[in-house]
Protein backbone atom coordinates (compact mmCIF):
# COMPACT_ATOMS: atom_id res chain seq x y z
CA UNK A 1 0.00 0.00 0.00
CA UNK A 2 1.06 2.88 -0.96
CA UNK A 3 1.34 6.78 0.88
CA UNK A 4 2.55 9.64 0.66
CA UNK A 5 2.34 12.24 3.88
CA UNK A 6 3.35 16.06 3.47
CA UNK A 7 4.46 18.59 6.19
CA UNK A 8 6.43 21.68 6.24
CA UNK A 9 3.05 24.06 5.09
CA UNK A 10 1.81 26.79 7.19
CA UNK A 11 1.23 30.83 7.08
CA UNK A 12 3.99 32.99 5.72
CA UNK A 13 4.39 36.44 4.47
CA UNK A 14 4.95 37.04 1.21
CA UNK A 15 8.46 36.83 0.28
CA UNK A 16 9.14 34.38 2.51
CA UNK A 17 10.19 30.63 2.38
CA UNK A 18 8.69 27.42 2.93
CA UNK A 19 10.23 23.92 2.57
CA UNK A 20 7.80 20.98 1.79
CA UNK A 21 8.53 17.87 2.69
CA UNK A 22 6.93 14.48 1.47
CA UNK A 23 7.58 10.56 2.89
CA UNK A 24 6.72 7.74 0.68
CA UNK A 25 5.73 4.35 1.88
CA UNK A 26 5.04 1.17 -0.19
CA UNK A 27 6.65 1.38 -3.20
CA UNK A 28 10.40 1.32 -4.59
CA UNK A 29 11.24 5.05 -4.12
CA UNK A 30 14.21 5.36 -5.92
CA UNK A 31 12.91 4.12 -9.13
CA UNK A 32 10.05 6.08 -9.11
CA UNK A 33 9.52 10.12 -9.91
CA UNK A 34 8.09 12.19 -7.56
CA UNK A 35 6.23 15.42 -8.39
CA UNK A 36 4.52 18.32 -6.49
CA UNK A 37 1.34 19.55 -7.98
CA UNK A 38 -1.20 22.30 -6.20
CA UNK A 39 -4.83 23.46 -5.64
CA UNK A 40 -5.97 26.95 -5.47
CA UNK A 41 -9.36 27.36 -3.86
CA UNK A 42 -11.80 27.46 -6.27
CA UNK A 43 -9.49 26.66 -8.90
CA UNK A 44 -8.42 22.92 -10.50
CA UNK A 45 -5.28 21.17 -9.07
CA UNK A 46 -1.68 22.13 -11.37
CA UNK A 47 1.75 20.61 -11.35
CA UNK A 48 4.31 22.35 -9.77
CA UNK A 49 7.37 20.31 -10.37
CA UNK A 50 8.74 17.02 -10.68
CA UNK A 51 12.04 14.75 -10.00
CA UNK A 52 13.01 11.82 -12.04
CA UNK A 53 14.40 8.67 -10.39
CA UNK A 54 17.76 10.55 -12.28
CA UNK A 55 17.51 13.70 -10.68
CA UNK A 56 16.15 15.50 -13.85
CA UNK A 57 13.63 18.18 -12.76
CA UNK A 58 11.06 20.24 -14.38
CA UNK A 59 8.92 23.11 -13.57
CA UNK A 60 5.70 24.60 -14.06
CA UNK A 61 6.63 28.06 -15.20
CA UNK A 62 4.96 29.86 -12.56
CA UNK A 63 7.40 28.56 -9.99
CA UNK A 64 10.83 28.61 -12.75
CA UNK A 65 13.59 30.14 -10.39
CA UNK A 66 12.25 30.35 -7.03
CA UNK A 67 10.84 26.83 -5.91
CA UNK A 68 13.16 24.03 -6.14
CA UNK A 69 12.47 20.31 -5.74
CA UNK A 70 14.72 17.80 -4.69
CA UNK A 71 15.11 13.82 -3.27
CA UNK A 72 17.08 11.83 -0.45
CA UNK A 73 16.37 8.34 -1.78
CA UNK A 74 18.17 7.21 1.82
CA UNK A 75 14.96 8.93 3.48
CA UNK A 76 12.52 8.02 0.98
CA UNK A 77 11.53 12.13 0.74
CA UNK A 78 11.16 14.57 -2.06
CA UNK A 79 11.06 18.01 -0.57
CA UNK A 80 10.14 21.21 -2.37
CA UNK A 81 12.02 24.36 -1.22
CA UNK A 82 9.81 27.69 -1.92
CA UNK A 83 11.47 30.97 -2.15
CA UNK A 84 10.69 34.33 -2.87
CA UNK A 85 6.62 33.24 -2.20
CA UNK A 86 4.04 35.31 -3.33
CA UNK A 87 0.19 35.64 -2.75
CA UNK A 88 -0.85 33.70 -5.59
CA UNK A 89 1.07 30.48 -4.06
CA UNK A 90 -1.52 29.99 -2.11
CA UNK A 91 -2.56 26.44 -1.87
CA UNK A 92 -2.57 22.67 -1.00
CA UNK A 93 0.06 21.27 -2.23
CA UNK A 94 -0.13 17.72 -2.52
CA UNK A 95 2.71 15.30 -3.04
CA UNK A 96 2.47 12.39 -6.13
CA UNK A 97 4.04 9.14 -6.84
CA UNK A 98 5.19 8.64 -10.57
CA UNK A 99 4.31 11.55 -12.68
CA UNK A 100 5.88 11.72 -16.24
CA UNK A 101 6.48 14.26 -19.25
CA UNK A 102 4.77 12.87 -22.18
CA UNK A 103 6.25 12.77 -25.66
CA UNK A 104 4.31 15.58 -26.52
CA UNK A 105 5.64 17.45 -23.60
CA UNK A 106 2.64 17.27 -21.00
CA UNK A 107 2.76 16.03 -17.77
CA UNK A 108 1.32 12.79 -16.99
CA UNK A 109 -0.40 12.45 -12.82
CA UNK A 110 0.97 9.71 -10.66
CA UNK A 111 -1.81 7.47 -9.49
CA UNK A 112 -1.20 7.82 -5.75
CA UNK A 113 -1.52 10.97 -4.07
CA UNK A 114 -0.57 12.36 -0.90
CA UNK A 115 -2.99 14.12 2.02
CA UNK A 116 -1.92 17.34 1.16
CA UNK A 117 -0.42 20.37 3.44
CA UNK A 118 -2.03 23.99 3.22
CA UNK A 119 0.41 26.78 2.25
CA UNK A 120 -0.93 30.18 2.66
CA UNK A 121 1.09 33.80 1.68
CA UNK A 122 -0.06 36.35 3.52
CA UNK A 123 0.52 40.36 2.72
Amino acid sequence: QVQLVESGGGLVQAGGSLRLSCVASGLIFSINAMGWYRQAPGQQRVFVALIASGAYTHYADSVKGRFTISRDNAKNTVYLQMNSLKLEDTAVYYCNADPAITTQGNIRDGIYWGQGTQVTVSS
